[in-house]
């Protein structure tokens, strides 16, 4: 249990679980606040603007983990629930006065929502945005990015992320329709239409899933035939009590920390790096004295917010890769604010820092650099989130390698200007 004290939840889905007194529900929001300690405002805001999705991908945190609250849930946003949800962003920059945000429409499948949706909150949240910046992303699988729609993201200035897990072989073998078709054919020729040609400014990069069965060299090759401006590579979710793929507690194999070590290698003795790889450049950052931005690094407070189809507002959908209700706060943005959830534990469990890191990652000499690793890694039922990463021996395996190779080239630097 948390050293700050005792604050009861109202959370049915919470309840439910019997997480009330795990970690962060076990936090006294009043004794924090009391102290000094105050929420940062939300500044990346996910609009589940379509709940279903045409692929059936196995490992997916939406539809195959343990949140089965999709069910439950309108197929598509309302246009009134959009707005209203545009609106308390637009409310929320003006409290704070925030100079930008960072808004991504998603699914489920986002392009299942349809053209006449999505450019009716386009164009509503650079109504409501005013004068900050608005930065908007759809992150799609890529299977219906027509021609048609790049045109439209064109006109209304959207970027777009595609998902994608390497070549055919390593692709298909997860993420596959519902009848168990791949999907690598028809990404690829989304992709090869957005990488080229009049669209190439709309393109933000690639999301691969790691999978360490597969090898790491040709995965990472075969994403760069799209020429990405980045790559972000993401560990497959699951925590100390659904552990993902090859990973077992007390198991001195580390299979993800190796797959990335080949990768970074290769990516690092690059003469030109022309693509962008975050999870490498913000454990560099963090290595050289930076501040680390990235979900699933560093010490950053949590500034993401999620809504979903009907409104409800959520912590990051990785979270129901836990438990039933972990990522939601019983809030809806038909009557309540972004602020009201700031003052949520579930919110401030992500915002707290190092105070918000378990006793062992504390103690950790990389802990301002690895910063936990991803909150929805750290879950084990009992303790709730006050653990470390389920992936913590492959992420100090991999930041130890990066930081030797950082520090030899810094030593070589410094000897050359002497």
């Amino acid at each position: 249990m948390s050293d700050v004290g005792v604050q009861v939840s109202t959370n049915r889905d919470a309840l439910a679980h019997n997480s009330l007194f795990e970690w962060p529900y076990s936090l006294n929001m009043e004794a924090l606040l009391a102290r000094g300690w105050r929420p940062v405002p939300f500044h990346d805001f996910i609009l589940k603007i379509h709940a279903r999705c045409d692929l059936s991908c196995d490992y997916c945190y939406m539809y195959r983990s343990a949140d089965q609250g999709w069910r439950e849930r309108p197929r598509v946003m309302s246009p009134t629930v959009a707005s209203q949800a545009v609106s308390r962003i637009g409310e929320h920059v003006r409290t704070h006065v925030l100079s930008g945000v960072n808004v991504t429409l998603h699914g489920g499948e986002p392009l299942l929502a349809g053209p006449e949706l999505i450019t009716h909150v386009v164009r509503a949240v650079r109504r409501e945005t005013g004068g900050a910046t608005a930065r908007i992303q759809i992150q799609t699988n890529g299977v219906r990015l027509t021609e048609t729609y790049l045109r439209l993201f064109d006109q209304l200035d959207v970027r777009v992320g595609v998902s994608l897990d390497g070549d055919r072989a390593a692709h298909d073998a997860h993420r596959r329709d519902a009848g168990g078709r791949g999907s690598y054919d028809a990404i690829s020729r989304a992709l090869r239409r957005l990488a080229g040609g009049s669209f190439a400014h709309l393109y933000a990069g690639l999301l691969c899933v790691v999978d360490p069965r597969r090898d790491p060299i040709a995965t990472y090759e075969a994403l760069l035939t799209f020429t990405p401006p980045s790559v972000d590579f993401l560990l497959p979710h699951g925590n100390w009590s659904a552990p993902p793929p090859l990973r077992q507690e007390g198991s001195p194999r580390r299979p993800y920390g190796k797959w990335l070590i080949a990768v970074f290698d290769h990516w690092y003795d690059a003469s030109r790096k022309l693509t962008r790889i975050r999870l490498f450049e913000e454990i560099i950052n963090g290595l050289l004295g930076g501040t680390p931005h990235a979900e699933s690094l560093g010490l950053e407070p949590d500034r993401i917010v999620v809504v979903e189809t009907d409104g409800a507002i959520e912590r990051s959908d990785a979270l129901k890769s836990a438990y039933e209700g972990a990522a939601a706060t019983g809030l809806n943005v038909v009557d309540a604010s972004f602020d009201d959830a700031l003052r949520l534990p579930v919110v401030a469990g992500g915002q707290l820092g190092y105070e918000g890191l378990s006793k062992t990652c504390r103690a950790c000499a990389i802990a301002r650099v690895c910063g936990g690793g991803m909150y929805a890694h750290r879950y084990r039922r009992g303790s709730g989130f006050a653990n470390p990463s389920v992936y913590c021996a492959d992420l100090y395996l991999l930041i130890g390698h990066i930081r030797r190779r950082v520090a030899r080239d810094v030593v070589a630097l410094r000897a050359g200007l002497r």
